[in-house]
C-alpha cells in the first residue's frame, strides 16, 4: 500500500511490512524504513490521521502510529525528520474574475509566496475550454520559458513576473477569451498551488433600431404584432424590454406578448431580436411605443432607448361632427362655401357623405365645396358615414344660413318733381336678413341718413341726381344702392349776373348760357339789331346750357332767354370790339433791336482787328519797321502818327504819339 507523500508501505514477506519516510530537502534526501508485522500494522493501535491540502494553503501528513514493539522506533523517525526540517509551504492569491473590453489587453495576477525563494519555483498558466480539460498555455521554470505552441493564445500572451507577482498578459482580447484561466506555483518539494480567474470580456452592442407595423390595427383583432427591435454584436447578450408611454411592457395572457430571438454571429457577438405583439385599444392611437436595450460593461450596465414609434388605430366612430370651415363667421350671397365632415373614429372601411337636406346635392367625401351660394342653399347640412363591413350608419348634422341683401328700392321710382317751395319727400329700402343701414348722397357728398329722404322747401339748388346706399354695418361687402333724379319745377334761373361785359381783340367770340329749371328750360339766342343766333342746347343735372358762336366787326349786344312752361329768364352780354393794333411798331421796335446788335458785332470785330495790327505793327511786319530796329533812334516825324485831342473847356491841343507819348504843339 501506499502512504501520502513521504510516506509510503510497502509489503516484504507477510506475515511483515516495511514503512519507508522518504522526505527531499533542497539538494538532499533521506529515506528511513522499518519492518514491522502485518497483523500488528492492521491492527486497531495503528492510526493514521491525513488532512486534505487546501489551496494556497500548507499541505501537512502527520502520521501517528502506535504500534507496542515500534514506539521507540517511530519516536526516533519523527524526531530525525524534523531535524531535516518539515515540507515547502505554497500559497496562491487570484482574483475571482478580471473584466475588459473586447479588443483591449488584459492582465491576470497571480500572486504567490513560496519559503523556498522564486530560484526552484515553476509557474503555469492554464486555460479551461468550454466542456474540455484544461489545456497549458505558458510554462516557466527556472532555466526556461515560453508560450505553449498552437493554441489560441500563442501569440498574444506574455508573462511579466515581479518578484511574487506573476501577470499574464493578453492582447486583443476578444468575446472568445471568455474562459477560466489557471495559475499554478510548484515548488523543487514538488509542492503545488494554483488560483483560478474568469477573464469576462464585454463587447457593446449597437444602437437599436426599431420597426413599426406599416398597416393599420384593429381594435376589433384578438393580438396585432405592434413591432420589432433588434440590437446588434453585442457581449454578454444583451436584454430588450418593451415601453408603452414609458412604462414597461411583460408577457400578459391574452394582452401582451414580447418574444425574443437570439443570434450568435461567428464573432461570438449576439444579436437579439425581440418583438411586441399585443391587443390594442383605442386609447393606443396616440401612444408611443419604444424599446429599451440593457447591457454590461465592465463594473458597469447601461441602457439605451430606441426611437420612438407610433402606430395606426382602427376603430368605428361613436360621434360624427359637421361644421363649416369657410368662410369663418357669418355667410352671405355670392360666397364660397365649404363644409367639412370628420367623427371620432378611424376605419378605413368606411363612406363618408355630405347631403343637403333641401336638394339632393351631395358628395361621397368628407369636403363639400359651394361656389357663389344664394339664400336657397342654406338649410341642415348632414354627413354619414357607412361602415363597409357590416353597413352600420352614424351621421351628424349642422344648420347653414345664408345672409342676403336684396337691390335697393326708392319710392317714388327713378325721379321726383315737385314744385319750388314745396316739400320734397322719399324713401330708400332694400330687403335684407340682417340689419341694414341707409344714406343719402349728392354729387358725392352726405346729405342724409335713413331711409327717408326729406327737404321742406324745395328750391332750384334741390334739384339733382341723389344716390341711397344700403349697407349691412355686420358683414363688411354686404351693399346696394339705387338712384333718385329730384327735379324741382319753377322759373328758370341762369348762372351769372344778368349784364356781363365782354371784351374782345378777336372777330369771334364763344359765349355760353346756362339756365336751371324744370321743366328743362329752351334756350334761345338774339342780338339787338334782332336777329337770332344759332346754338347747340345740352341737358344738365338741374337744367340747360347752350354755347353760342358768331363773328363780330363791331360793339354789340348779345341776349340769352331762358325760358320753360313757368316763365323766362334774360341774360345781356356787351360785347366790346377793341381794335387790333398795327404790326409796324412791332417791327420797328425789332429793327432797333436787330441794328444795335449788328453794331455792338461791328465793335467786337474792330477791336479783333485792332489787336492784330498791332501786333504786327510790334513785330514789324507792317510800315516797314524791322524788329530789330535801334528804339534808342529819335524817331522821326515820318514814324510818328499824331492825333489831335481838344478839350471842350481849354485851348490846349495834346498831341499824342501811336507810342501814347506827349508831345509839343510844334513838334506837329
Amino acid at each position: 500500500m501506499t502512504c501520502a507523500e513521504g510516506l509510503s508501505l510497502q509489503r516484504v514477506s507477510a506475515p511483515f511490512c516495511i514503512i519507508c519516510l522518504s522526505t527531499l530537502r533542497r539538494h538532499s534526501s533521506l529515506s528511513l524504513c522499518t519492518v514491522f508485522q502485518e497483523d500488528q500494522f492492521l491492527s486497531d493501535s495503528f492510526h493514521t490521521h491525513a488532512h486534505t491540502p487546501q489551496r494556497g494553503h500548507l499541505q501537512h501528513r502527520p502520521i501517528v502510529m502506535a504500534l507496542p514493539d515500534t514506539a521507540p522506533l517511530l519516536a526516533g523517525l519523527l524526531l530525525l525528520f524534523h531535524a531535516f526540517g518539515a515540507w515547502a509551504i505554497v500559497v496562491v492569491n487570484m482574483e475571482d474574475k478580471v473584466e475588459v473590453m473586447a479588443g483591449e489587453t488584459a492582465q491576470i495576477t497571480c500572486m504567490f509566496t513560496t519559503d523556498e525563494g522564486l530560484g526552484g519555483t515553476t509557474i503555469q498558466w492554464f486555460y479551461v475550454p468550454p466542456n474540455k480539460e484544461r489545456q497549458r498555455i505558458y510554462n516557466k521554470e527556472p532555466m526556461h520559458e515560453a508560450a505553449e505552441q498552437n493554441t489560441l493564445f500563442t501569440h498574444r500572451i506574455s508573462l511579466n513576473v515581479n518578484g511574487t507577482a506573476a501577470v499574464l498578459v493578453i492582447r486583443d482580447v476578444g468575446v472568445k477569451d471568455n474562459l477560466e484561466f489557471i495559475c499554478v506555483i510548484k515548488t523543487l518539494t514538488r509542492e503545488e498551488a494554483e488560483g483560478r480567474t474568469q477573464l469576462q470580456v464585454f463587447k457593446s452592442p449597437t444602437f437599436p433600431t426599431i420597426e413599426a407595423v406599416e398597416t393599420g390595427i384593429s381594435v376589433n383583432e384578438d393580438q396585432s404584432k405592434i413591432g420589432s427591435c433588434k440590437v446588434k454584436n453585442g457581449y454578454p447578450k444583451p436584454n430588450i424590454t418593451w415601453y408603452r408611454n414609458n412604462m414597461p411592457l411583460r408577457n400578459t395572457q391574452h394582452e401582451v406578448d414580447v418574444s425574443s430571438s437570439t443570434t450568435t454571429e461567428s464573432s461570438g457577438l449576439y444579436s437579439v431580436q425581440s418583438e411586441l405583439t399585443m391587443k390594442v385599444k383605442k386609447e393606443d392611437k396616440d401612444a408611443e411605443f419604444y424599446c429599451e436595450v440593457v447591457y454590461f460593461v465592465p463594473g458597469a450596465t447601461k441602457m439605451t432607448e430606441s426611437q420612438r414609434i407610433n402606430i395606426s388605430v382602427y376603430y368605428l366612430p361613436t360621434e360624427v361632427n359637421i361644421w363649416v370651415e369657410s368662410p369663418k363667421g357669418k355667410i352671405k350671397e355670392g360666397d364660397t362655401l365649404e363644409l367639412r365632415c370628420d367623427n371620432n373614429g378611424n376605419n378605413p372601411s368606411s363612406i363618408t357623405t355630405i347631403k343637403h337636406q333641401n336638394s339632393e346635392y351631395s358628395v361621397d367625401n368628407k369636403t363639400m365645396v359651394r361656389t357663389n351660394v344664394t339664400r336657397l342653399d342654406g338649410g341642415v347640412y348632414e354627413c354619414t358615414f357607412t361602415e363597409t363591413d357590416n353597413f352600420e350608419e352614424i351621421s351628424g348634422s349642422t344648420k347653414v344660413s345664408v345672409n342676403y341683401l336684396e337691390s335697393a328700392v326708392i319710392t317714388p321710382k327713378d325721379s321726383i318733381a315737385v314744385m319750388e317751395g314745396e316739400e320734397l319727400k322719399a324713401s330708400c329700402n332694400a330687403l335684407s336678413s340682417l340689419q341694414t343701414s341707409t344714406t343719402w348722397f349728392k354729387n358725392e357728398k352726405l346729405v342724409s341718413k335713413g331711409n327717408t329722404l326729406s327737404v321742406k322747401s324745395a328750391t332750384l339748388e334741390t334739384a339733382g341726381m341723389y344716390k341711397c346706399v344700403v349697407t349691412v354695418p355686420e358683414m363688411e361687402g354686404m351693399k346696394t344702392s339705387g338712384i333718385l333724379q329730384v327735379n324741382v319745377k319753377g322759373s328758370p334761373q341762369i348762372l351769372g349776373p344778368d349784364v356781363q361785359e365782354v371784351e374782345t381783340y378777336e372777330t369771334t367770340v364763344n359765349l355760353t348760357c346756362s339756365a336751371r329749371g324744370f321743366p328743362v328750360p329752351t334756350i334761345m339766342w338774339t342780338t339787338s339789331d334782332g336777329k337770332n343766333l344759332n346754338a347747340l342746347q345740352t341737358e344738365t343735372e338741374d337744367g340747360a346750357q347752350s354755347v353760342v358762336t358768331f363773328k363780330i366787326t363791331s360793339n354789340v349786344k348779345v341776349f340769352c332767354n331762358a325760358s320753360n312752361d313757368f316763365g323766362s329768364k334774360v341774360v345781356e352780354f356787351n360785347i366790346k370790339a377793341i381794335q387790333t393794333p398795327t404790326k409796324s411798331p412791332n417791327i420797328k421796335k425789332e429793327s432797333k433791336g436787330f441794328v444795335i446788335a449788328i453794331i455792338i458785332i461791328a465793335i467786337f470785330l474792330l477791336a479783333i482787328l485792332g489787336s492784330v495790327l498791332y501786333f504786327l505793327y510790334k513785330k514789324g511786319r507792317i510800315c516797314g519797321r524791322s524788329g530789330k530796329q535801334d528804339f534808342s533812334k529819335r524817331k522821326s516825324s515820318k514814324d510818328n502818327i499824331v492825333v489831335e485831342m481838344k478839350s471842350d473847356n481849354t485851348e490846349e491841343a495834346i498831341l499824342l504819339g501811336v507810342n501814347g507819348e506827349k508831345q509839343q504843339p510844334n513838334d506837329q
